[in-house]
């Protein structure tokens, strides 16, 4: 299969106030809307997708449908997370993992969406001698 894109979806029932949230705080843009899906873009990588939809959509399988976002934790790679945090703190976001440096290679924390959706906002970051040769050759954080 040669993939063209992949963007994932969050299935909800607060489409707009789904929406909202990822325009507001987390630089998307809408190119599309409906009442039961808007697609999203980001404003500084026309690459980076994501879409929010109602789980009760016909187009939601019969035995799916009224499906929501859980488990799912999305990962946001920024040039500078402390900022990022500071900002996202300061719009009054919960911080459920505060800011920290990770041996593996990353400095992160986590947030919520209004859904639950976990987002994990990171930088990576040059991993500990531990991690270093878990990471395939030229793949390890710099």
């Amino acid at each position: 299969m040669k993939i063209t894109s992949y963007y994932p979806v969050i299935m909800t029932k607060q489409v707009a106030a789904t929406a909202a949230f990822y325009v507001e705080h987390l630089g998307f843009r809408i190119l599309f809307e409906a009442d039961w899906y808007v697609h999203l873009q980001s404003e500084a990588d026309e690459t980076v997708n994501l879409a929010v939809l109602d789980g009760d959509h016909h187009t939601i399988p019969e035995q799916t449908r009224g499906g929501q976002a859980g488990g799912l934790l999305l990962n946001f790679e920024v040039g500078d997370v402390d900022t990022e945090y500071a900002r996202l703190k300061q719009a009054g976001l919960p911080i459920l993992l505060d800011l920290r440096d990770e041996a593996f290679g990353q400095r992160h924390f986590i947030t919520a969406d209004p859904n639950g959706v976990l987002i994990d906002v990171i930088k990576p970051i040059p991993p500990t001698q531990e991690f270093a040769g878990n990471y395939a050759s030229n793949a390890a954080p710099q």
